[in-house]
């Protein structure tokens, strides 16, 4: 079953592949970013889509894990505080166990 799930990855990563020749062979135009303070030199526009993509893939990791740090940092404090409530509740129930003899 392992070999059947590489063997699928590797096809589709070579489809991927494929894709993006097909892209940027179809799009040689060179193009200028005119943004409002910077104009970026001419480039091809599959050049300036793939950097964007690309960049929209790092921005996106980089929320994704500042999320992920928050939620553990979260959960670290959740499992502080569940060790000290059980804490306290074995003292309570020893304690209970002292006075009852």
């Amino acid at each position: 079953m392992n070999w059947l799930k590489k063997l699928i990855l590797t096809l589709l990563a070579l489809i991927v592949i494929g894709i993006g020749i097909l892209f940027t062979i179809h799009n040689t135009q060179p193009v200028s970013i005119d943004l409002v303070f910077f104009a970026s030199p001419e480039a091809s526009l599959s050049l300036w889509l793939i950097a964007v993509f690309v960049l929209g893939g790092i921005c996106g990791m980089l929320l994704s894990s500042l999320t992920l740090l928050a939620l553990k940092t979260r959960l670290r404090s959740a499992r502080r505080k569940e060790q000290a409530f059980r804490k306290e509740l074995d003292q309570l129930r020893t304690a209970g166990l002292k006075n009852s003899n």
